[in-house]
């Protein structure tokens, strides 16, 4: 009896079908492999460009450093050859004051011209200090390298704060928004291996010094998750996590509610918008006697 063609097209579609399946299945993984690939990437590039503009902030620092130990130097030089040279104006006008007075007035003209040039290096090296000062900021500000550090920096209230102390696993352990692990702790040099979960994605940090800060940047946010590590022993490590208090969507709905409120408000006092004014009731003078 010889098969019916109906029966040879549904064997076929079922032998067919479950290849179909797997083909379907095996393009969606490897397409979802490579978007977590590209995620990776992405990351690890803005980890790489605020390392960058770390180093360069650094190497400010020391030019501003050097810059200002160059004109301490040319000061100091400068009022010991000045100290000399006013003394030996004083001799010289001693001398010969009541036959030359004219080299009195020289010696003092001299003397406010190079009083002039010494006020005028004073005031750079205070601009430059103050330069100083503001790349120490920018550098350390915002970096804590004690728990008493970390207490004053949580009052600021600018940031979320989670200190942590970690030993040597496999297992992530949540802090903040992230997961932290340690793979490695060289007490020696005073390095970590990190190892972290970033929104569902590993994000391996290695050599990580002590108070140096690991940066990166979350979706919808402005500033960056900073991990420091403020202490390094034998198999733990001591330190902590700082993130943004707000994301940037946050921001936005606070500012329009903002906004919104500042609006009813002033619908309550009579002012509605940008519209017109209501205009004022006149009222009626009363008849004179």
């Amino acid at each position: 009896m010889e098969d019916s063609p109906l029966g040879t097209e549904t064997s076929l579609v079922k032998f067919v079908a479950p290849l179909i399946a797997a083909v379907v299945v095996a393009v969606g993984g490897v397409g979802y492999a490579v978007h977590e690939h590209h995620a990776a990437q992405q990351l690890a590039a803005q980890n790489q460009q605020a390392s960058s503009q770390l180093s360069q902030t650094r190497s400010q620092l020391n030019d501003l450093t050097a810059k200002v130990n160059q004109l301490e130097t040319q000061n100091q030089m400068q009022a010991a050859a000045e100290q000399q040279q006013q003394q030996l104006a004083a001799e010289k006008a001693v001398v010969h004051r009541v036959n030359k007075p004219r080299a009195g007035h020289a010696a003092e003209s001299r003397w406010k011209k190079m009083q002039a040039q010494l006020d005028e290096q004073g005031k750079e090296i205070a601009q430059t200090r103050g330069d100083l000062a503001s790349a120490t900021t920018q550098l350390t500000g915002s970096i804590a390298k004690t728990h008493d550090e970390l207490v004053v920096l949580e009052k600021r209230g600018e940031r979320n704060y989670f200190e942590f102390d970690l030993q040597k696993a496999k297992q992530f352990t949540h802090e903040g928004p992230i997961g932290v692990s340690l793979r490695k702790a060289n007490v020696k040099h005073q390095y970590a291996d990190l190892q972290l979960m970033v929104d569902d994605r590993d994000l391996v940090q290695k050599h990580v010094n002590l108070d140096q800060p690991v940066m990166f940047f979350e979706p919808d946010t402005e500033q960056p998750i900073q991990v420091v590590i403020n202490d390094i022993t034998k198999d733990h490590i001591h330190g902590y996590v700082s993130a943004p208090k707000y994301r940037k969507s946050e921001l936005a709905s606070m500012s329009d509610g903002n906004a919104k409120s500042a609006n009813a408000q002033g619908d309550a006092d009579g002012i509605v918008g940008d519209g017109p004014a209501t205009p004022r009731k006149k009222l009626t003078v009363p008849p004179q006697d």
